[in-house]
């Protein structure tokens, strides 16, 4: 399904972005690991990916940092020739109610989730323009859409990002290229293992399919629009939630 293309894949070292770039390198995607955090993750996820016959190289970037992205996007274009497939998933939470929320906690989350995706979509934008199919695909959340208590920092960035997706699908079209966005509910993550037990508890009850979901139930849709089967949507936003936005 993606045989020969080349995935760009932020965050990939847990969680969603790992799962994502396991299921692509499935599907035949060369990928690259993007990490903020472990060497030792990333490289695990890279040689899981190459296990299925496709190239896999890690590069660590703090996504937030403009120049450093920039640098990272062209060494990938160099190391593959092309890239064809970019997932914006890297993200950070740092919870807390708005009264007690620092200034450098909301700009961290703002900086992390929503700029270091201008980043990666602004340095690579050549490179997907180039593609016979370009396709970008940004991880929201559902925090985005409805908002949560304790979260003003992280659904702002995923507001902002919904929005941003939705004026890239704009500006890119023209080009062929298409521009969606995940917007996931509860996802088994470490993100979610630290939430506290009364919120997972309360999962039975305001998710209609009683659960959480996991990693892989995102990366079967990621997968979905970074193909060719996918070819005539652009600026969506696809719940993987459960029914809690419903």
């Amino acid at each position: 399904m993606l045989r020969n293309k080349t995935a760009v894949i932020t965050g990939a070292s847990r969680g969603i972005g790992r799962a994502i770039a396991i299921k692509m390198a499935k599907n035949g995607a060369n990928i690259a690991v993007l990490y903020g955090g472990s060497q030792e993750a990333a490289e695990k996820v890279a040689t899981e990916a190459e296990s299925m016959g496709v190239k896999a190289v890690c590069y660590q970037c703090d996504v937030a940092d403009d120049e450093q992205s920039k640098k990272i996007c062209e060494q990938i274009v160099t190391d593959f020739g092309a890239v064809d497939i970019l997932v914006n998933n890297a993200g950070i939470t740092k919870d807390n109610l708005l009264l007690r929320m620092s200034e450098q906690d909301f700009d961290s989350v703002i900086q992390v989730n929503l700029k270091g995706a201008f980043h990666f979509m602004k340095h690579l934008a050549r490179s997907l323009m180039k593609s016979p199919g370009g396709r970008i695909i940004n991880i929201a959340s559902v925090s985005g859409l409805m908002g949560n208590g304790g979260q003003a920092n992280y659904s702002a960035s995923k507001a902002g990002m919904i929005g941003l997706t939705k004026t890239v699908a704009k500006e890119f079209a023209p080009r062929n290229v298409t521009c969606n966005a995940i917007a996931p509910g509860f996802i088994e993550t470490d993100m979610t293992a630290n939430l506290p037990q009364a919120v997972k508890e309360s999962v039975g009850v305001s998710v209609p399919l009683k659960r959480m979901g996991t990693p892989e139930e995102v990366a079967n849709v990621a997968v979905f629009l970074a193909s060719d089967q996918s070819s005539y949507i652009t600026g969506e936003v696809i719940r993987v939630d459960g029914g809690l936005c419903m």
